[in-house]
């Protein structure tokens, strides 16, 4: 058998990608703008502990309130890690804020419902 569990924060943030898209015309992307963005993250084991779960969901949901609070109402790009704050680099940053703390750490998605847009980034081995 193979367990997953997974919770999910939101966070509202801003963020433009500026230079790489200037090149594009009045491509909307290059003026800061905010979104909502709902992140999931993914647990996997072959086995529970001997408390019965992957990881206690307190536990888990303090360190996403952590990572919540690191990016919540802030400009992006002006964090460390994400002067080019794209889904996917976004996805990749917050893989990094859970994996030292996270063991078996599987999957983070990072959406932007309202435009349907969805990255996800994955364990490798």
């Amino acid at each position: 058998m193979v367990y997953e569990q997974s919770l999910q924060f939101s966070f509202e943030a801003a963020h433009e990608l500026g230079a790489a898209v200037r090149g594009e015309g009045d491509h909307p992307y290059a003026r800061i703008h905010g979104h909502s963005f709902v992140v999931t993250v993914t647990l996997r084991a072959g086995a529970l502990t001997s408390a019965g779960w992957i990881m206690d969901f307190a536990e888990l949901r303090r360190i996403s309130e952590r990572v919540r609070d690191l990016l919540d109402h802030r400009l992006l790009n002006l964090i460390a890690g994400l002067e080019r704050p794209t889904l996917e680099n976004l996805a990749a940053w917050i893989f990094k804020a859970f994996a030292a703390e996270v063991e078996g750490l599987w999957r983070v998605e990072v959406a932007r419902p309202t435009l349907n847009e969805r990255v996800a980034c994955y364990a490798t081995g």
